[in-house]
């Protein structure tokens, strides 16, 4: 068997199995061997011009019109190709907003995205958790003029006794019949099964849209229940279109990054992954049982994920023969092609080949539409502020914009709970950053400087279509709250220079700051909570001296906790969340929330003060990776004596902090 060969029923192969395959990789007639290209994009987020809406300024790293040219460009380099988007193209930027809330969809109205897929002749897609953010009409008004096949085999309708007796929202797999040319020129026809799944907390997250209208089940149970069919059916190659992360290697019910159990299923044959803004293959996922970086396999079955907001394509590059009417897959090549390394990876000649046409001005011109109408609305004044507004040095404790969300949070909830039996119960406001580093890279971060601000400062603030909620708990899971929050901290040890602080792959969603408290944090215990939310040790905490009102927190207290219908529903998995501890919910979404405060507020002189502090630890430092822009804004962390050590390779400039 030749390297990188794909072994398509079983990761671990019998020796005489693998010797067979050899011995028929070796035979195959060069001139009947077929090469099928498979390209995938991924967390697109609604990216389609290269440009940074929130900094008001172009980004050529990133976007659907530019990673169009690297789709010609693949398709121009091999004769068979199908070409595939694994979910969340909905909503991520005020591009997306614009259609949702501005502009809306009317019966008939061509959303944007899906008139650029359609140019991009995309041969299937599946639905990502992000997809439901706009409310189920408006996704289905989205996809209505769609030219390609949509699938998810684990999005109901209804659930039934069993997998194959669900009633699905859209069809779970589809089969998309082809012709191929082998390298000697000879059609053949070849039957290709598409199926989708994407985490099943998608009901948990969106309830406020979903609840009553749409079920979930767990994708393993989904997949493995839908292959034989599919095969049955005359797929001779199972793709999985997989809106979902390389997570645990031991399948759990319901699990939300699924990608090991996934490729374990016998008949799957190749695996398109995302939804954790994550490049397969990479260093990033070295060491893992059953993963091969090298190879770009998980459990043997080719895997790629190729990034997010349109940085990457990902390839799997097959080949493929056929024996006795049934089409074997000897050989794959994993990789992905970036954006920013597109320039220097293609030769000019690529570009003037004529064996298909480019679609790419096609796709720039629809772009160029909703862009510019975009940039009309977003950049409407609403106010000013007196002091800058950023997110550098928001796990230092200090940033106005997670200030800034809290108090026109606490002030909406306050207001709705008027003359109510909750408005005597004390008050807490829940913040995370919207954007703070991390696996979105050196640019993701908040940086509004002080002066007008507009409806992109906005965005910019807060790039979410949260709703307005708020919760009742007590003290005990007040406490318990900010121990998950703090798991984003790595262990800091004594007398080591040059630790660095944060773990990079901790969502910044999920740092959760508390106003209305004062605690200290102490980074040389273990965190209490691994990242993804599990309880790894009960008995740490790493906070310290947790006061209301100057007085210790009282476990039985219980207070509001002032925060967003994603959080209030239960996603993170932070103690106290869920439908039943509810309190409000409202419709407004936060960001019109924080336009009416800011209106009524300006010009904002915020006052940015913590709630926590980092406890010193005795001979120690760390290392802070923030954005570059934030070397203009280091008087704001004055007390931890910073240096600044240089930028890294992905662009972060490292800050050495004393703590």
């Amino acid at each position: 068997m030749p390297e990188g060969a794909l072994d398509r029923r079983q990761s671990n192969v019998p020796d005489e199995m693998k010797q067979h395959r050899s011995d028929f990789a070796s035979c195959v007639d060069v001139t009947t061997a077929v090469d099928l290209r498979i390209m995938e994009t991924t967390d697109l987020h609604v990216h389609l011009h290269p440009y940074d809406y929130y900094s008001d300024c172009p980004n050529p790293d990133l976007g659907l019109a530019r990673l169009a040219e690297l789709v010609d460009q693949a398709r121009q380099q091999v004769p068979n190709c199908l070409l595939f988007d694994n979910g969340d193209f909905l909503q991520g930027t005020p591009v997306g907003d614009y259609f949702a809330y501005d502009m809306g969809l009317k019966e008939g109205d061509l959303h944007p995205v899906t008139a650029a897929m359609n140019a991009m002749r995309y041969d299937a897609i599946t639905l990502g958790n992000h997809e439901f953010n706009y409310g189920l009409d408006f996704l289905m008004k989205s996809l209505a003029q769609a030219e390609f096949p949509i699938v998810s085999a684990n999005i109901l309708r209804a659930q039934g006794a069993n997998p194959l007796s669900d009633r699905h929202l859209v069809k779970p797999y589809r089969l998309l019949p082809r012709d191929v040319v082998d390298r000697g020129g000879q059609s053949h026809a070849i039957t290709i099964g598409v199926l989708g799944v994407a985490p099943p907390q998608i009901t948990i997250w969106e309830r406020q849209h979903l609840h009553g209208r749409i079920q979930t089940r767990d994708m393993v149970e989904a997949v493995r229940a839908w292959v034989p069919e599919m095969r049955e059916a005359g797929a001779d190659l199972v793709i999985l279109l997989a809106h979902t992360g390389i997570g645990p290697i031991r399948h759990t019910e319901n699990m939300e990054n699924a990608i090991i159990p996934l490729a374990g299923i016998d008949g799957v044959d190749l695996i398109l992954s995302g939804h954790s803004h994550q490049v397969f293959p990479s260093r990033a996922f070295a060491d893992i049982p059953g993963v091969d970086i090298e190879r770009g396999t998980v459990c043997g079955k080719p895997t790629v994920m190729s990034g997010f907001f349109g940085s990457h394509l990902g390839l799997i590059d097959l080949k493929l023969a056929r024996e006795g009417g049934v089409w074997h897959v000897f050989d794959a090549t994993v990789s992905t092609r970036a954006l920013r390394d597109a320039a220097a990876q293609f030769a000019p000649s690529l570009m003037e080949s004529s064996r298909a046409p480019l679609r790419s001005p096609k796709v720039r011109k629809i772009v160029a539409r909703a862009h510019e109408a975009v940039l009309e609305s977003i950049r409407t004044p609403i106010g000013r502020t007196e002091t800058p507004i950023n997110s550098f040095f928001a796990y230092l404790g200090h940033s106005a914009a997670t200030a800034l969300v809290a108090d026109a949070q606490r002030e909406f909830v306050a207001h709705h709970l008027q003359g109510s039996d909750l408005a005597r119960v004390p008050l807490l406001s829940a913040v995370s950053p919207s954007k703070a580093g991390g696996l979105g890279g050196p640019r993701n971060f908040t940086n509004i400087a002080a002066g007008a601000l507009t409806l992109r400062s906005l965005a910019d603030l807060y790039i979410y279509p949260n709703r307005v909620a708020a919760s009742r708990l007590t003290g005990a899971q007040v406490h318990l709250w900010l121990e998950r929050a703090v798991s984003a901290y790595h262990q800091v040890y004594p007398g080591i220079v040059e630790q660095y602080l944060m773990d990079p792959s901790f969502p910044g969603y999920n740092f959760e700051i508390l106003y209305g408290l004062d605690y200290e944090i102490d980074l040389t215990v273990p965190p209490r909570f691994a990242g993804a939310g599990r309880e790894i040790h009960p008995d740490n905490s790493r906070i310290r001296n947790l006061t209301w009102n100057g007085a210790p927190l009282d476990p039985d207290a219980e207070f509001i906790v002032c925060t967003n219908s994603f959080r209030a529903q239960g996603a993170g998995g932070f103690a106290g969340t869920g439908p039943e501890s509810v309190v409000l919910e409202h419709p407004a979404i936060t960001r019109d929330i924080l336009r009416d405060y800011v209106t009524r507020h300006t010009p904002l002189n915020i006052v940015a003060k913590s709630p926590f502090r980092l406890l010193p630890v005795e001979g120690a430092n760390a290392i802070l990776r923030t954005g570059v822009a934030a070397h203009e804004h280091l008087d704001m962390i004055a007390d931890f004596a910073p240096e600044v050590l240089g930028v890294d390779k992905r662009g972060f400039m490292r800050v050495k902090v004393t703590i």
